[in-house]
């Protein structure tokens, strides 16, 4: 059994991009282990999709009308004309009014929102059809609505879904397909009826694949694109955006958040006396070094050459110095020439300083990074 798993495993793991690493794959099962600023832009791409979808079904959803008109009573072409144009007006207003807000939460509703309106409308018109007496013309052009939940189905392949996401989502559908046909019990055709269900399951499994896929390759192209090739830590464009929603987050909660601005002493020694490629090495290790030592919530970003941010979420002035000294009285590794490497540290925290943006607090760390400098290097210091 273990056998045939881990050729499973290897066989689903060769259809994933390449630079996906083997500590990633979990994300592609549930969204609780995705980076801050996977999920902003995950929500951000979901929501532009869903207002896309619900664009194209705003359009089509009345002009379908025109089909009805021609084949089915004016008593049952009217019940269906009212629920087609409420089903318009929702898909229409989904599109004006909502915009990305990078949140997943947003996106999450957004999604619910856009499945909800067309399965309502599949459930409502079913229930309109089967209480008609059809001819063979009308009876065909009624199995058309049949087709909307294997539509909405396939449209899951559009998203970048984790398993679990998918699976929520294509669970909905089924449990109104399932719906659907408990109203049409009296008249249901059980062997078509079982083909079709066992289809949309077909279809549910694909689309998992062609979502799952999707976040694959959207896990790969933001680590590359937030990360800092050289230590692989945040990179100072991604790390202004985790900077300003951490700053926005603590505003909200009016929570403790710390920055240290680190800046590793006499750098430009190392490069001058022992080359660029001793200089990498020596902020690759920094970067591993202090990257063991971190919380979940706390982030570490270049800032520029040898100049490091460390947030520090729901962490007061004290914690955070009581930490840093430790780290600081431990040391940072070792320089070319075998002496400790060290560094001076400002620190600056949104409650005790007062700040009123996190451009004035990661101006206070910068300024006193520099008094430390002054103060004679390897200091930390957390006063103007």
């Amino acid at each position: 059994m273990s056998k045939t798993l881990r050729f499973l495993s290897q066989r689903l793991t060769s259809l994933l991009p390449d630079e996906l690493k083997t500590g990633e794959l979990w994300q592609l099962l549930s969204p609780r282990q995705h980076p801050l600023l996977l999920s902003q832009r995950r929500a951000t791409m979901i929501v532009n999709r869903v207002r896309l979808f619900a664009m194209l079904f705003a359009v089509l959803t009345p002009l379908w009308g025109i089909i009805d008109i021609m084949v089915f009573s004016p008593e049952l072409w009217i019940q269906l004309a009212v629920l087609r144009l409420f089903t318009s007006l929702a898909f229409a207003t989904l599109l004006v009014l909502y915009r990305p807000s990078g949140s997943l939460l947003d996106a999450y509703r957004a999604m619910a929102i856009l499945f909800i309106i067309p399965t309502l409308f599949y459930i409502a018109s079913h229930s309109f059809l089967a209480g008609h007496q059809l001819n063979d013309l009308s009876a065909a052009v009624a199995t058309g609505y049949a087709f909307l939940p294997f539509v909405l189905m396939a449209g899951l392949a559009i998203f970048p879904l984790s398993l679990i996401e998918n699976a929520l989502l294509a669970s909905v559908l089924l449990v109104a397909q399932g719906l659907a046909g408990y109203l049409s019990w009296s008249t249901l055709n059980w062997p078509s009826f079982a083909g079709g269900f066992w289809l949309l399951i077909l279809i549910a499994g694909v689309t998992a694949l062609a979502s799952v896929s999707q976040l694959a390759f959207m896990i790969t192209l933001v680590r590359q694109a937030i990360h800092d090739p050289l230590t692989g830590v945040f990179s100072r464009r991604s790390g202004e955006e985790i900077l300003c929603m951490q700053w926005s987050a603590a505003q909200r909660s009016d929570s403790h958040f710390t920055l240290a601005f680190i800046d590793l002493d006499h750098f430009k020694n190392i490069n001058d006396r022992f080359g660029h490629e001793a200089g990498d090495k020596i902020l690759r290790h920094f970067a591993l070094h202090i990257g063991k030592t971190l919380r979940n919530s706390d982030s570490l970003l270049r800032w520029g050459g040898e100049e490091f941010l460390l947030l520090m979420p729901s962490t007061s002035l004290e914690q955070a110095r009581y930490a840093l000294e430790r780290r600081q009285a431990h040391g940072f590794g070792l320089r070319p020439d075998g002496q400790p490497l060290t560094a001076s540290i400002g620190l600056s925290e949104r409650i005790y300083d007062q700040t009123d943006s996190y451009q004035q607090m990661l101006e206070l760390a910068d300024e006193r990074m520099y008094l430390a400098k002054q103060a004679g290097r390897n200091q930390l210091c957390s006063e103007s």
